[in-house]
């Protein structure tokens, strides 16, 4: 039962996301402005409990999420053969941007923590 209630969480969340990305025209997506607020949430038990059992049962069933995303790479073949090279590029470069945006967000705050 606390799986479901911390499945609602992150609807509600989302759904709260959704609605100031679309309501004030924001350039952020919904689902990341929920993540933020997700965040946020995830400070006071009655959220973050719900949540862990939701994503623990999640997690355990990782495996069937790839599922869609194989079908679909088998139903693109073609474009994958045409535009494989570029995508396995902006794949690796966006990876390795995001790496290096994360280390710095956790570092500054630890630097500015040490001054």
């Amino acid at each position: 039962m606390k799986g479901l209630r911390g499945m609602a969480w992150l609807l509600v969340f989302q759904s709260i996301g959704e609605m100031l990305s679309r309501g004030f025209s924001l350039p952020l997506p919904g689902p990341v402005l929920g993540m933020v607020l997700l965040l946020a949430g995830l400070r006071f038990a009655v959220v973050r409990e719900p949540v862990a059992e939701c994503a623990a049962f999640l997690l355990t069933h990782l495996s069937l999420l790839f599922v869609p995303v194989g079908v679909g790479v088998m139903t693109h073949l073609a474009l994958l053969a045409q535009y494989g090279g570029r995508m396995l590029f902006i794949i690796v470069l966006s990876t390795w941007i995001g790496l290096a945006v994360t280390v710095l967000v956790l570092y500054w705050p630890d630097r500015a923590r040490k001054a």
